[in-house]
């Protein structure tokens, strides 16, 4: 279907009088829109013009998003090729994001360049920032440590915010699912004089909890969560720059067993998590005649969860801090940026001081961009980090950008390195309990490759990326008894290849999206044998979107995906998913500054537990009750709701 689809929409391309679409300019393949300017390398340049291929999810995209999923950024992440958004913990629905095949702690998430999410993202974290407040999204994928240090060993999802324009603006969002889940946001900006701006955003999520299955266990966690984050930009004289911005965010989530039911043990088994974080963070910059422009960045979050997994309570706090200040500028053809920071990281458990950790890392880094001729641009850039439990390390990255007429060819280099933690998956699904102590770790080091080849002219846009990665001493969990695991460096490299494929044609008003993955991932296996496949990877994903949008009127959109097998650890039922297809459709209705809207998610209501049991016979040997989550666990969804705007230009 996806190559019919494709060679109809080439013919289109050569017949006279095809227009292409006036549509949104998002950086997914080949578009190569001069206007999109990216902020996740630091140079603050074109998009067009970064030999890093950064991928941009823009302001029209994320208002698509928006309305299926309002209260976070999984579903708007993770329809990126390449990127996938995998459940940890079936009992609290904890998910997070996986590069290229990569697990997701090696993701750095970023807020405006800072971790205002952490060193290292809780993967419940993913589910706790929403989209209102993004102007774009951008996403770097492989190695990026180089750019970012230590956590961002698999890549870096930079969300960017939402500028007030010239006028006071603000929005109202109401939405309702059919699964017991309601979503309140809001948002306001304003000028503030000639260089003031200001805007904040808050939001309010609930879903009751839903036994689908009737098990008794939780298939759909129930939560409450409270947002709000205001933001100040100023815009002074000569160039000077800044934002500042706060957040606070507080939870209440609760899965397991449902009151007065029972796991297979004869048991109640509640899972709740109570989580609350607040954040600040600062990003400046000052022009210095005759040197260049001044970077500084600082930021500050402190985590706390109150965790129960059955009888055991554990609560603990996470804190980060940043502070790094950098000068970079332009030289003919030359562009250049060097700088220094420091970042501290600590972890506190009130049940297991045992595996409470500190880490300060001051860093230094360089990178530089040449353009060689018109059509090539060569950039490097590397960084030292004196990691106080890890040692010094350098983290280099080597990129180009070859662009003659409507091709675009990008090729990297990366290396990068990752400080571990005891919260790998599996730990933070179920506690630390019955995680017992463990040797010095050795740090886990990446190397990653990729060569992009873009084409994008007229209606047609394309993209073929070959991809490679190895990661040496990736951290495992190894099964000490039945009762009882322990974490271990692998022996022997963690190997992944693979290649996406994305092609967008665009006809006036209809936008038809397909990609295609394939992934190739082996690691040691950790219970003694030669090599298995990486659990939870499919070799082969593939998804296929047709969007009508009219501004001022409305869009409808249809979508499907496909999921191929997955192979399976620690699961009695079977050893390799089945491969499934997942359906959806959406429509928004625009009247003026008031808009309706409906989305349908899962048609074909692909569920975990229409195959499968989703509990254990018995608890697994790291606390968890659930198989691991291959397939979705809500099945069929419909959501919808209003949508009011206010003022504006």
């Amino acid at each position: 279907m996806l190559v019919a689809v494709t060679a109809m929409a080439l013919l289109a391309s050569l017949q006279p009088g095809t227009a292409a679409a006036q549509e949104r300019p998002t950086e997914e393949a080949g578009d190569e829109n001069p206007e999109i300017v990216v902020q996740a390398t630091r140079t603050g340049r074109r998009v067009r013009d970064e030999p890093i291929r950064v991928e941009v999810i823009d302001r029209e995209e994320i208002e698509e998003k928006l309305l299926m999923t309002p209260g976070n950024i999984a579903m708007l992440v993770s329809e990126t090729p390449g990127v996938r958004v995998q459940v940890t913990s079936p009992a609290l629905g904890a998910a997070n994001v996986r590069m290229q095949g990569l697990k997701g702690r090696y993701t750095q998430i970023l807020a405006d360049g800072l971790p205002l999410y952490g060193g290292q993202t809780p993967s419940i974290g993913l589910l706790q920032i929403p989209p209102t407040d993004l102007g774009q999204v951008e996403v770097i994928k492989g190695a990026a440590s180089a750019l970012y240090g230590p956590a961002a060993l698999g890549g870096v999802i930079n969300l960017v915010s939402r500028r007030p324009g010239h006028a006071p603006q603000g929005e109202l969002l109401f939405n309702t699912t059919s699964r017991g889940g309601q979503d309140v946001t809001a948002y306001g900006g304003a000028p503030i004089g000639d260089t003031l701006g200001a805007s904040v955003t808050a939001g309010f999520d609930r879903q009751s909890r839903q036994d689908l299955n009737d098990d008794g266990w939780a298939d759909m966690p129930g939560y409450t969560r409270w947002t709000v984050r205001p933001r100040l930009f100023w815009d002074g004289a000569g160039g000077v720059k800044a934002l500042l911005t706060l957040g606070a965010m507080t939870e209440q989530r609760d899965g397991g067993t449902l009151p007065g039911r029972t796991a297979l043990d004869g048991a109640p088994f509640p899972q709740t998590q109570h989580s609350e974080r607040f954040d600040a963070g600062l990003v400046a910059e000052a022009p210095l005649e005759g040197i260049g422009t001044l970077h500084l960045r600082a930021s500050g979050v402190t985590q706390s969860h109150r965790h129960r997994f059955g009888d055991t309570q554990e609560e603990d706090r996470h804190r980060t801090a940043l502070a790094e200040a950098s000068i970079g500028g332009e030289a003919g053809a030359t562009t250049w940026l060097a700088g220094a920071a420091i970042q501290g990281d600590s972890y506190r458990s009130h049940a297991f001081p045992a595996f409470d950790y500190g880490y300060t890392v001051p860093a230094l880094f360089v990178q530089g961009e040449q353009r060689v001729a018109d059509v090539l641009t060569l950039a490097g850039s590397a960084r030292w980090d004196g990691h106080s439990e890890y040692g010094s390390r350098v983290s280099p990255r080597l990129s180009a950008l070859y662009r003659p007429g409507p091709w675009t060819v990008r090729a990297s280099l990366g290396r990068g390195f990752y400080a571990p933690t005891p919260f790998i998956e599996e730990i933070e699904a179920a506690g630390l309990s019955r995680l017992q102590p463990y040797a010095r770790l050795n740090a886990e080091v990446a190397d990653t490759a990729s060569i992009d080849f873009g084409y994008a002219h007229g209606p047609v846009e394309a993209n073929v990326s070959l991809f490679a990665s190895n990661i040496d001493n990736a951290v495992q969990l190894r099964t000490i008894d039945a009762d009882r695991v322990t974490l271990a460096n692998a022996d022997g490299l963690t190997r992944t290849r693979g290649a996406e494929l994305l092609l967008r044609y665009r006809w006036r008003a209809v936008t038809l999206t397909g990609s295609y993955v394939h992934i190739d991932a082996t690691e040691p296996d950790p219970e003694g044998a030669d090599r298995r496949a990486v659990p939870l990877t499919p070799r082969d994903t593939a998804g296929l979107v047709a969007m009508w949008e009219k501004h001022g009127r409305g869009r409808i959109g249809l979508e499907a995906y496909y999921t191929g097998r997955q192979e399976l650890d620690d699961n009695p039922y079977r050893t390799r998913s089945r491969p499934y297809v997942e359906l959806g459709a959406m429509g928004e209705l625009v009247l003026g500054k008031t808009s309706l809207f409906v989305n349908a998610e899962n048609i074909l209501n692909v569920r975990q537990t229409r195959f499968d049991p989703l509990l254990l016979p018995r608890r697994a040997p790291a606390g968890s009750w659930t198989v691991d989550a291959w397939a979705p666990t809500d099945g069929f969804v419909v959501n919808g709701g209003v949508r009011f705007r206010f003022g504006g230009d």
